[in-house]
Formats: C-alpha cells, sequence, structure tokens
C-alpha cells in the first residue's frame, strides 16, 4: 500500500507523534534520537554540520512548542506532506513546519521536515 492511499485520520495518526518527537529531540539538541525516524535517503542528505549548528544556535529551533495545528495534507507521487503551524516558547509568531512521510518497505519514515 502507498501512504497516499491510507485516510487522513491514519496518516495523522503516524505523523503527529513523529512531530512531536522532532520537536522534543530539536529542543534538547538530541541528534541522535532527532534522526532515527529519517529515511535512509533523508539520511544521506542530511547535513550533520549544519544540523549541529542550528541546534547550537537557532533560538526556534531549541525553544519549540508543544502546541502545534495540523493545517492539512497534501498526497504526491509515494509522499504525504503535513503541514503544521509551529509555535516557539521564546519567540513571538507562528511558523510554519512541513513534514514528508513515505514508505521505507513496510516502515513509515520520514522523508523532510522544515521549519520556516
Amino acid at each position: 500500500m502507498n501512504i497516499t492511499e491510507k485516510s487522513d485520520e491514519e496518516i495523522l495518526a503516524l505523523a503527529h507523534p513523529m512531530w512531536l518527537e522532532l520537536v522534543k529531540n530539536s529542543n534538547e539538541g538530541n541528534y541522535g534520537e532527532f534522526v532515527k525516524n529519517f529515511s535512509s535517503s533523508l539520511m544521506l542528505a542530511f547535513n550533520e554540520v549544519e544540523a549541529g549548528r542550528q541546534f547550537t544556535t537557532s533560538e526556534l529551533t531549541r525553544n519549540l512548542s508543544e502546541d502545534f495545528d495540523c493545517l492539512g495534507i497534501i498526497r504526491r507521487g509515494e509522499h504525504v506532506t503535513v503541514v503544521y503551524r509551529q509555535r516557539s516558547t521564546k519567540k513571538p509568531g507562528e511558523w510554519m513546519g512541513r513534514l514528508v512521510l513515505g514508505l521505507e518497505g513496510d516502515e513509515a519514515r520520514i522523508f523532510g521536515a522544515t521549519i520556516f
């Protein structure tokens, strides 16, 4: 089954816990746990040095709130993108979070994740 064939509820049941783990591990600067659900292709493309710099210098990535809202799901090809409204515990305002999920074998994995 392609992940795009799953219902919104099934996708969100996968996405929300993964997003929450990303938020928690970003706040803690825990790189090893942050990448544990990444797909093998994302791991190959992920720049550990840049991630480390962001973990140590970005006020936003170290102070993400667990208060987020799902704005929608986009299905394209073999992936789904879940769009979040993300808040910070230190900075006023809202950011957009993007979580791209797909299947690697039979397991849901993260193929992309950003905050902007």
